[in-house]
């Protein structure tokens, strides 16, 4: 049977967002958190190779304790088992120190419930918005990779071979490639469902498991946190907002108001000729 890690984010619902006027950060406190929407599309695609073929899936997501909740989520829409990777040592991690962690928590869930065929990552978070955590595990577990994938045509696991249509910017491309592979979803490839009743209530009463650095004794302490991220954000800034003068026309047909409306622009446009002649 596939194992199938489906790696989540918990980022804040970014209807609710808010800046501070002052120091032009998130202001994180009172805006709910949900799963970031590329990765429940990357987890639909997971349960959808499960309901065709059989499958086994594991969702995984490293964060502070009450990213619990995005993992339950999963659960009710059908995976088997999650993981919650949780420690102050990798908070402040960026996208290297993130994949890293990730890839060390892949590899631990290999080794606990056997061997990872398929990893679905979402294209890009909501929050962070780079695209970097699916291939840099990728990098680091040495799994071909497949971005910006916009259809799963087929997963054949007597072959072990797997093929997407990939969304580019000049059409489709079609690639075939060998498992172990990892995938990156876009929101067009499918449409994500909702939990049934009995996945419901199986998810309220799942208690995920939790590793923290204790779990891993041989994760290099100088990869992880903010000692392991590189980025540094020199400026923040929130754009300018800028008043724009507007006319209403009053008009008693359409007619009417097309004819209005190529009259100012007309005047616009021959007012601009003589500014810039004279």
């Amino acid at each position: 049977m596939l194992h199938i890690v489906v790696c989540i984010k918990q980022v804040p619902d970014s209807r609710e967002i808010r800046i501070d006027p002052k120091n032009n950060t998130l202001i994180r406190q009172g805006v709910p958190s949900i799963v970031n929407f590329y990765d429940m599309h990357g987890l639909e695609e997971a349960l959808r190779i499960k309901d065709e073929q059989g499958a086994r899936i594991t969702v995984v997501t490293m964060g502070p304790p009450p990213a619990e909740k995005g993992l339950k989520e999963c659960i009710s829409l059908g995976a088997d088992d999650a993981v919650l990777v949780t420690d102050r040592g990798f908070a402040g991690a960026d996208t290297l120190a993130t994949s890293y962690v990730v890839a060390r928590t892949i590899r631990k869930i290999a080794e606990t419930w056997g061997p990872v065929d398929i990893v679905f990552c979402g294209k890009q978070t909501l929050d962070g918005d780079t695209g970097q955590v699916g291939p840099g595990v990728a990098c680091r577990l040495d799994l071909e990779q497949l971005t910006y994938v916009n259809k799963v045509v087929s997963v054949d696991e007597k072959r072990r071979k797997v093929r997407v249509h990939r969304l580019l910017e000049d059409g489709i491309e079609v690639v075939e490639t060998s498992m172990p592979v990892l995938i990156t979803a876009l929101k067009e490839l499918n449409k994500v469902r909702r939990a049934s009743l009995p996945g419901m209530i199986r998810a309220a009463r799942y208690k995920p498991t939790v590793w923290t650095t204790a779990d891993f004794p041989d994760l290099e302490k100088a990869k992880i946190g903010l000692k392991g991220s590189p980025t540094i954000v020199a400026k923040t800034w929130v754009p300018e907002v800028k008043a724009v003068k507007t006319h209403m026309i009053a008009f008693d047909s359409p007619e009417a108001a097309a004819a209005q409306l190529a009259d100012q622009l007309m005047t616009k446009e021959m007012q601009a000729l003589l500014d810039w002649s004279s």
